[in-house]
């Protein structure tokens, strides 16, 4: 059961050499990476040409973790098929240009087990682009690694996260993919996701569904579980989609995040 890509040749490049480039050309002008890899990243999940220079600084983060093949929870929301709970899929690859990546499903089924919060739904998967968007700079970074793929759905996030909390193990690292605001103009979309980061920033996993970010769902789950484990996080980058497009009318934020 292979999840073939949805977005490749409309959200980032379809072509294998040239989508390696592009996300190389991204990852060499982040700034570079402590020498310890934090326990969890948030990264958004637009167009690259929009979100491609802020999601860099998440992934270039990880690259402590290349060679160690971790197990990735890949936290997002859905934005096309409504449903509860969060899902899985029935998935045994997640195939990206750069090739296929292997599931998790050991660690899918013990979550599958533990609460019907976790449902197995493939529908909700086959036009998400929030996670696929986020495996080729995965790819890139890692190498190899195991995939733990989880869209959020109608559920509450703070129900979800002791179940995050009692499968993440050592060695594992969560990435949650989300924007924030969406087309305001520039100057209302940075007041606007300055208190969303701060809020954030300060572990309020309740206070950030509050906020405007399509994956504040996800967000939350992982905000309460680094305030479980005493994860600090920390702002790596900022934008809008104005700093690349020239556009300030109507903007989509970004934000790149390291939870230690």
């Amino acid at each position: 059961m292979v999840r073939e890509p949805a977005v490749a040749g409309s959200f980032y490049p379809a072509e294998p050499m040239q989508l390696a480039r592009m996300v190389d050309e991204l990852l060499a002008m982040a700034s570079s990476p402590p020498a310890h890899a934090p326990k969890a990243v948030v990264a958004p999940h637009a167009g690259y040409v929009y979100s491609g220079p802020v999601a860099a600084y998440s992934f270039r983060a990880l690259e402590p973790l290349a060679g160690r093949e971790p197990t990735v929870f890949l936290l997002g929301p859905a934005h096309y098929v409504a449903f509860d709970g969060v899902s899985t899929g029935n998935f045994t690859y997640w195939e990206t240009p750069l090739g296929q990546v292997p599931v998790d499903t050991e660690r899918l089924g013990e979550l599958l087990e533990r609460s019907a919060l976790f449902n197995a739904a493939d529908e909700p998967h086959l036009p998400e682009h929030s996670l696929e968007v986020e495996l080729p700079f995965l790819q890139a970074v890692l190498g190899r690694f195991k995939l733990v793929p989880l869209l959020f759905g109608l559920v509450d996030p703070l129900l979800v996260a002791p179940h995050l909390d009692a499968v993440v193990r050592p060695g594992d690292v969560v990435v949650v993919s989300t924007d924030l605001s969406h087309y305001h103009p520039d100057e209302t979309a940075r007041r606007l996701d300055a208190a969303t980061l701060e809020t954030a920033l300060a572990l309020d996993a309740a206070g950030l569904l509050q906020h405007e970010a399509c994956g504040r769902h996800p967000w939350a789950a992982l905000t309460a579980l680094a305030a479980y484990r005493g994860w600090r996080p920390e702002l790596l980058a900022y934008a809008t989609s104005g700093d690349t497009s020239g556009d300030r009318s109507r903007v989509v934020g970004y934000a790149a995040l390291r939870y230690d």
